[in-house]
């Protein structure tokens, strides 16, 4: 709040508690005038530039205060001894009235609700469908998951547990050609056999990669390419759904057409 000194114009902000000792006077700190600060009392000040504060009438009734906030409860009256009733006095009528002046009322909002099968029956749908939520965001982060080092062999362990089986997840950049030999067909004239020992160093199995294979002459001029899929070079259908487990190495055979003699480099690799 604010009050104005009318003698120099000071304008000061106070509190409540400094209207209580002198009934609402104050003393100014600059002209040291004593002055009632309700007759300026403003709880904002005006916009700027001002001179005066609004001054207020002290002489008019008291306004009503009608905006309760609390109210104490009355305190129980005493009780009075009453001499007994006798035959000769009348009966009194028996007040059938209640008396709520001792009742206390707690708002419905604070009161405890009780558990019903409606809420719990509710809670579970909630649990079912944040299930539901994650497994679906799981399954559509499932290769980056099956790939990280350290959630996959979790994974791994838990399917395993389950008794299900993880997807393969494609990482051709994590094979390893570890040695390669080409040679003549043995029962075709003009066929050459290239067989390649391939290694996985992924963390998790993966599934056999397309392979290609291209033949190239001495100046590095391309003669011939052949790309082979799993099912060219696997012939086991359950082998080619396991893939190639986690640290294997697997030997792979391709059969492939001869160029002729100006062939004399060929290079692999992975898809």
């Amino acid at each position: 709040m604010y009050t104005q000194c009318p003698e120099c114009l000071t304008v000061y902000k106070l509190e409540a508690e400094q209207l209580v000792p002198a009934c609402g006077c104050l003393r100014c700190g600059h002209c040291d005038a004593v002055f009632n600060a309700l007759g300026t009392l403003a709880a904002h000040l005006p916009p700027e530039p001002f001179t005066r504060l609004a001054e207020h009438a002290l002489d008019q009734d008291p306004p009503l205060a009608d905006v309760a906030v609390f109210r104490p409860r009355p305190a129980a009256p005493e009780p009075v001894d009453e001499p007994p009733e006798t035959a000769s006095e009348p009966a009194v009528a028996e007040d059938i009235g209640e008396d709520f002046s001792q009742l206390t009322f707690t708002p419905r909002f604070a009161k405890p609700r009780r558990r019903s099968w409606r809420t719990a029956a509710w809670v579970a749908v909630c649990m079912v469908l944040v299930v539901g939520l994650g497994m679906q965001l799981a399954w559509a982060k499932r290769d980056a998951l099956i790939a990280d080092p350290t959630v996959g062999p979790l994974i791994e362990t838990g399917c395993a547990f389950l008794g299900c089986r993880l997807p393969l997840v494609s990482a051709p950049e994590r094979l390893r050609l570890l040695a390669r030999d080409v040679e003549k067909h043995p029962s075709v004239n003009d066929g050459l056999l290239i067989t390649a020992s391939v290694r996985n160093d992924a963390a998790f199995a993966q599934p056999y990669p397309v392979v290609t294979i291209v033949l190239s002459d001495a100046d590095g001029k391309h003669l011939a390419m052949r790309r082979f899929r799993p099912e060219d070079y696997v012939g086991d259908a359950g082998a080619r759904a396991r893939g190639l487990a986690a640290g294997a190495t697997t030997a792979m055979v391709f059969e492939v057409q001869d160029p002729g003699q100006k062939a004399v480099a060929f290079a692999f690799t992975f898809d």
